[in-house]
């Protein structure tokens, strides 16, 4: 590869559709293709991002269309996937009677892991060596949730899959576990779903929206923010008005004022009279694209 050249694709993702039995499509024709970075897939609840998860993990098939990892179908052939694989799903659940040396020494040994070295080495990596010794049932959730991080990365997997994995942690933890995120990106691939936009401001390389099971868009930072260029507005409401205004506007953050509502508004035409353009943050861009994006 030349340099300044794009980083060949790792995973295709191609007219994806999951249909569950009582008829309800959780993911509707979704295809994707992904290069190694980070690939932060925003939505709100109930969008489809853990059913689209849990396909790419081979927890679940596609009821139509193909996934490809390296080439290979991943439906058709799991286990090419699944040993190089780390996944932290959103329900992680403990042993509450091993210690966290056990706990991680068991799942390592399922990933074909024998080395106490590289067990200690993940421990260290999410703050849980001190306590290595401790059964997890004492733990407090945001431990628990590290201990998870820990088990999807003990056997450096080329493709990590993490499902709204920063729930419970404190903002120490939370800087700590996006850090992690944004090192180990770069040689492979890490699918990141949130719908916390302050959570992959610093570490994304892509952003992936979803809503109602489709693909509403998908590209760098930059280009993200730049779609929502001219849409993001401040205007002072009164507050005998604000209640009402707020019915009728996308208002993606507010603050009260000795006037009134200082409001960020996403629209693409002012909303208001008084009201004054200025440039959009990751999450005004994501509430333009939920709101006035189309399928991608």
């Amino acid at each position: 590869m030349t340099s300044g050249s794009p980083a060949p694709v790792v995973l295709t993702l191609e007219g994806v559709t999951k249909r569950f039995r009582n008829g309800v499509v959780a993911v509707n024709d979704l295809s994707l293709a992904l290069r190694t970075g980070v690939l932060a897939l925003l939505g709100p609840n109930g969008a489809g991002k853990t059913t689209l998860m849990q396909m790419i993990a081979t927890i679940t098939k596609p009821a139509a269309g193909r996934i490809t990892f390296g080439g290979t179908d991943i439906a058709r052939e799991p286990d090419a996937l699944r040993r190089t694989l780390g996944y932290l799903p959103q329900d992680f659940g403990v042993y509450d009677g091993l210690t966290a040396l056990e706990f991680l020494t068991y799942f390592a040994a399922l990933k074909g892991i024998h080395s106490r070295a590289r067990v200690t080495e993940m421990l260290e990596l999410v703050n849980l060596h001190s306590v290595a010794d401790r059964t997890v049932g004492g733990f407090s959730g945001g431990m628990k949730q590290r201990l998870g991080i820990a088990q999807a990365l003990i056997n450096d997997p080329a493709l990590l899959i993490v499902d709204e994995p920063t729930a419970g942690l404190d903002p120490e933890e939370r800087l700590r576990f996006r850090n992690i995120l944004s090192d180990i990106g770069f040689d492979r691939l890490v699918i990141f779903s949130t719908h916390i936009v302050t959570d992959i401001e610093s570490i994304a390389t892509e952003i992936a929206v979803m809503k109602s099971g489709r693909l509403i868009t998908t590209a760098a930072p930059a280009v993200f923010l730049r779609a929502a260029s001219g849409s993001v507005w401040e205007a002072s409401i009164p507050h005998a008005r604000f209640d009402e205004e707020r019915k009728r506007l996308k208002i993606a953050r507010s603050s009260r004022t000795g006037d009134g509502v200082l409001a960020r508004i996403v629209n693409p035409e002012r909303p208001l009279l008084d009201a004054e353009s200025v440039e959009p943050d990751l999450e005004d861009a994501f509430i333009y694209a939920l709101s006035f994006g189309t399928a991608a």
